[in-house]
């Protein structure tokens, strides 16, 4: 398998580099690696992308691998025979111009990683890990998850024809996530603790036992993941959002999506970089407070309602801190309760998404508040998971059943015999 010249791995702490083809998710040294691409190598132009969005190709179908120069290049041949995907990508991005006059913005758009595959982002990130997996012959993945890793993990290993286990916090993992990793053939093991603890020991068992890890963790799924801001990009006819909003838990999503908007700065295929903003839950804030004391992050106990970004160690928040300071972004934190508010406003807009997502809408209307992010620019704001991915939270929240959440915006069930008056009336009611 003749490896590419054209990109190395490198520290992004001691600035070591290595080959690009290295099963190592860490430098000697310990600090998470970036895969850095030779960029004078590169010929994608907006007219080659463009034009792949009219073909037939399943390459160019995905909306990873129609970025594939800058994801993992292989060659066309190398991938069209080992590429494992499920058509990823292509989500919607919803024009929300009401939902923005509610939260402060006049042009907001929403785009929806929640069409994904599996129900979120993390199909783009994992297409490319397992794509790298199957190449280099690998049998066995694993990863720790809070749900929507083993998910998508899960779904594309089964399609690899390899053996998933899937390491996760005992009672922290909705429902709604953990019965697709059983669907898809996962082996399971619920630990005691939380994710962090999760994370500890699934890099102890891959090191043991030579199973590749597909946490963020892994370079390669921070290309797939890139994908969100050049479709962004792509959406929007390549003209340039004012901001880029997006959650923020265990961190590879805006590392990726700021990682991949430099590149595409750096080829001319965008004339300028938006500015980012990452959202954490008040209840799992370890970037939040390390941005506002300006100190390293210190790892914190996580407890929010947003399970998907309940982490409260991240293991990508160098590279993290390095592309918010490029793009010239900032950090923020929400409560549960701002969280759950905005999740009913983008829910009702008919659009939909799980909790952690929505932290993206209520980040907005606190930056807004706070002249942060004017009411005349255009906002982006990404929802990173499928409404469906926590059915609970959803129930309980209009049912009036969460403890400490006020259900500001209920749509409760009504109780009715089966009168067709009594129906009458509630329906002009």
């Amino acid at each position: 398998m003749g490896e590419s010249v054209t990109w190395h791995l490198a520290c992004v702490v001691c600035e070591a580099t290595y080959p690009g083809l290295e099963m190592r998710y860490r430098c000697d040294c310990s600090g998470t690696l970036d895969v850095v691409h030779d960029l004078s190598h590169c010929t994608l132009t907006r007219e080659k992308l463009d034009a792949r969005l009219a073909s037939k190709n399943p390459l160019d179908r995905s909306g990873v691998w129609r970025f594939r120069e800058l994801i993992l290049p292989l060659g066309e041949e190398v991938l069209e025979a080992i590429a494992v995907t499920r058509g990823e990508g292509s989500t919607h991005l919803y024009e929300a111009s009401t939902l923005g006059a509610r939260v402060g913005v006049a042009n907001l758009w929403l785009k929806h990683e929640g069409e994904n595959p599996t129900g979120s982002f993390k199909d783009r990130g994992m297409t490319a890990a397992i794509t790298l997996a199957k190449h280099l012959g690998m049998g066995a993945v694993a990863c720790a998850s809070t749900g929507n890793t083993s998910a998508s993990m899960a779904s594309y290993a089964a399609r690899a024809g390899m053996d998933a286990i899937v390491f996760i916090p005992e009672g922290e993992i909705a429902f709604g996530k953990l019965s697709q990793a059983l669907a898809y053939g996962a082996k399971t093991i619920q630990i005691e603790g939380d994710f962090d603890d999760a994370m500890e020991l699934v890099q102890k068992v891959c090191d043991s036992e030579g199973i590749y890890l597909v946490n963020s963790i892994n370079p390669f799924r921070i290309e797939g993941q890139k994908a969100i801001g050049f479709e962004i990009m792509q959406d929007l006819d390549w003209q340039v959002p004012d901001w880029i909003v997006l959650p923020g838990g265990n961190l590879g999503n805006n590392t990726a999506i700021a990682k991949g908007l430099v590149e595409l700065h750096q080829l001319g295929i965008i004339q300028r970089l938006p500015r980012l903003a990452v959202v954490q839950a008040a209840g799992a804030n370890p970037l939040y407070t390390a941005w506002t004391s300006g100190e390293d992050v210190v790892p914190v106990k996580a407890d929010t309602i947003a399970s998907a970004i309940k982490i409260g160690s991240p293991v990508s928040w160098r590279k993290s801190m390095r592309g918010i300071e490029a793009l010239n972004g900032v950090v923020t934190e929400v409560t549960d309760d701002q969280i759950m508010d905005a999740k009913a406003m983008v829910d009702a807009a008919g659009i939909g998404a799980e909790p952690a997502s929505c932290a993206t809408v209520a980040g907005i209307k606190r930056l807004v508040e706070e002249g942060t992010i004017k009411p005349h620019e255009k906002v982006v704001g990404i929802l990173t998971g499928h409404l469906l991915k926590d059915p609970e939270v959803v129930v309980n929240y209009h049912t009036e059943g969460i403890e400490g959440i006020e259900s500001r915006h209920a749509n409760a069930p009504i109780s009715s015999s089966a009168e067709i008056d009594e129906i009458r009336k509630i329906i002009r009611s």
